[in-house]
């Protein structure tokens, strides 16, 4: 005899929803899910957006010379003349930080853009080719990923010695192995897929198959990836100045400020202070971008329905 559910059947799960309660159900989740990911995105590009203007206005906004000494003015706490103090040669701190805003935030995309181009093209034609070649720049990557990014760009400056062009090949040099197996990655996965296939089966050249139908379903993880290093190149280059290893000075850089105050944290910690504070919000800015991108790119983690079919 066959159970009647009669009006409980309702407050069964799954059991009397209609299909149009269950659309608009995830339609509700997949709203927010969105809505999350915008917020993570525009906080994070809020967070970048000032950093930049700070960066491009940095002759209007810098009162001071970030070079210029004036022994008078040592180690002054922030005031209203000097916003944030002064360090132990009378340089304004508040106008160093300024301008090493442009130092980082130039060495970030010039390294990003590069290693992203160079090592992304290697990864996309390792993958796709396969075969010794794919084997022997998989090798070579390992052995470079086997040491720490940092690690590797002090090895590189120690040979190629300091100055900001240095900086950027030694970290760019660095940085190329992570984009290359990323791109690799992705690459072995989108050549086995039907349209792929296709336009091979149709007589596609290699160079068209690679350039028109797998290199643009790799640009996704790509951008997650740019916005992460972007982040790790400032922190990367910021040691480097800090060890003396980076932009001589007295060019004003984040690391070589933080450096310049290290002798002074219990008597004048701002010098460090702000600087610090500075490399902090610039890379969550880039994270939270990061994290956003990752999220609404990534269909795996949208929590939406994606087969309606």
């Amino acid at each position: 005899m066959t159970p009647s559910l009669g009006g409980n059947s309702a407050t069964l799960p799954g059991i009397g929803a209609t299909p149009a309660s269950i659309d608009r159900r995830g339609t509700e989740i997949g709203l927010r899910g969105r809505l999350r990911r915008s917020v993570v995105i525009f906080a994070g590009g809020a967070v970048l957006l000032v950093v930049v203007a700070v960066a491009l206005l940095a002759p209007v906004i810098a009162s001071y010379n970030p070079i210029a000494n004036s022994l008078v003015d040592r180690l002054k706490p922030p005031s209203r003349a000097h916003l944030f103090g002064t360090d132990d040669f009378g340089r304004d701190v508040f106008s160093r930080v300024v301008w090493g805003a442009r130092v980082s935030l130039l060495v970030a995309a010039v390294i990003v853009s590069v290693a992203a181009l160079g090592g992304g093209a290697v990864g996309l034609v390792s993958g796709y080719l396969g075969g010794r070649l794919d084997q022997a720049v998989m090798r070579i990557v390992d052995m470079m990923l086997a040491f720490p990014a940092l690690l590797l760009a002090l090895a590189l400056m120690a040979g190629l010695g300091s100055s900001l062009l240095n900086v950027i090949l030694a970290i760019t040099v660095a940085f190329l192995p992570r984009f290359t197996r990323l791109q690799r990655a992705v690459t072995l996965a989108v050549r086995e897929r039907e349209f792929v296939t296709a336009a091979v089966a149709l007589g596609s050249s290699q160079g068209r198959v690679l350039l028109r139908h797998v290199a643009p379903n790799c640009l996704a993880p790509a951008l997650v990836m740019l916005t992460v290093s972007a982040a790790d190149a400032i922190l990367v280059e910021s040691s480097l100045s800090f060890l003396g290893l980076g932009v001589q000075p007295p060019a004003p850089t984040w690391g070589a400020v933080i450096s310049d105050g290290r002798s002074f944290l219990q008597n004048a910690p701002w010098i460090s202070g702000f600087s610090g504070a500075a490399i902090m919000i610039t890379v969550l800015g880039l994270n939270l971008v990061g994290d956003g991108l990752r999220d609404l790119l990534d269909p795996t983690l949208r929590g939406e329905a994606t087969d309606r079919t």
